[in-house]
């Protein structure tokens, strides 16, 4: 399993992000594989907030439809006790301007045993996961 992070989405749909091309090459090679794919609603939330901000509202809401039309994608949603554990973790990297998301989905990540995210944020390294691409 292959959990999807906010950075990923920002850059396979933002032309002007920086990772863009390695983004959407690396989808390409997502699309030839088995590997199951999973995100969460807050993963979403946030990516709907900065692709409304930089892209307009009505580009972020026509990519959002269609990941929540996709059937290769599944989205996870915490409980009270994942969010108790994002808490624990949003403490643990106080001093490393960690988001709150972030720590969700360590929270789900470790819930649903999955090792690596297709991230550009460094701060799942901190965590003890394995990042995609190699950046």
């Amino acid at each position: 399993m292959l959990f999807i992070d906010t950075g990923a989405f920002l850059a396979r749909y933002l032309a002007k992000d920086q990772y863009h091309n390695l983004a959407t090459a690396y989808w390409e090679e997502l699309k030839t594989g088995n590997e199951g794919l999973v995100t969460s609603n807050f993963v979403l939330d946030e990516t709907a907030t900065l692709l409304g901000r930089r892209a307009g509202h009505g580009f972020a809401s026509n990519r959002l439809k269609a990941v929540y039309a996709s059937n290769v994608l599944q989205i996870l949603r915490p409980d009270c006790d994942d969010e108790l554990r994002a808490i624990d973790w949003f403490a643990k990297f106080s001093d490393q301007d960690i988001s709150f998301t972030d720590c969700i989905s360590f929270a789900l990540m470790k819930r649903e045993r999955i090792h690596h995210v297709f991230s550009f944020d460094r701060h799942f390294d901190t965590a003890g996961f394995k990042r995609l691409p190699v950046v």
